[in-house]
């Protein structure tokens, strides 16, 4: 009898703990996960799995892996939220499949993407045409986003965070120095203090960063 309260109380103890854990890294979707989220999930269940594997084993060595794992992965996400650079390395960028009609075949081989998938993915939105498409991105969680002709233009964040995204300028055929010329003329020369910066309508919009108190 002892055995039966000990494994229930475990199984509660770690539910609460994992719990508790996925809620302070903080409010996200499954299809939003990060590989890097998806690698420190599965081993914190793996981690549980084996706290309520023996009842005669020490629980908080146990526990102690879990703890561990969510200290990586706070101050992992602490790094990623400040440094875009590193934010780019582990989450990558969203990866144009689709460009005004046109299946762009080396895109796809590159993210191992297949027409199979692709066409799956529109049906899933109503698109029944690839003729349809201004254009549609693969996103970092293998969503795809997909802009049609007859909507309004997509719009690609430039700045983030006071860092110039040189792959959505390219995108846009833009570049850094048509950026800062724009900027100028509208009355911003320093790109680190701004927050959030996108084009549209042959505009750009502007957010600066908060000032600190």
């Amino acid at each position: 009898m002892n055995d039966y309260m000990l494994i229930i109380s475990r199984t509660v103890f770690v539910y609460i703990i994992v719990l508790l854990v996925f809620r302070l890294m903080g409010k996200r979707e499954v299809g939003e996960l990060s590989i890097l989220d998806l690698a420190v999930f599965v081993l914190m269940a793996e981690v549980a799995a084996f706290a309520l594997d023996d009842v005669h084993k020490n629980f908080w060595k146990d526990i102690l892996p879990i703890l561990i794992l969510f200290g990586i992965q706070y101050i992992n996400s602490v790094l990623l939220l400040r440094i875009k650079k590193l934010r780019d390395i582990i989450d990558g960028d969203p990866s144009m499949i689709v460009e005004n009609g046109l299946i762009l075949e080396h895109e796809m081989r590159k993210q191992r993407y297949n027409l199979d998938d692709l066409f799956q993915q529109l049906r899933e939105q109503g698109v029944s045409s690839v003729q349809s498409v201004a254009c549609a991105f693969l996103e970092q969680s293998g969503k795809l986003s997909v802009y049609l002709k007859d909507d309004s233009p997509y719009v690609l964040p430039l700045i983030l965070d006071g860092y110039v995204d040189a792959r959505h300028l390219k995108l846009l055929r833009r570049d850094q120095e048509w950026l800062e010329q724009e900027l100028h003329a509208i009355g911003y020369y320093d790109v680190a203090q701004i927050f959030y910066c996108s084009y549209e309508n042959g505009q750009l919009h502007v957010q600066l960063k908060a000032r600190k108190n």
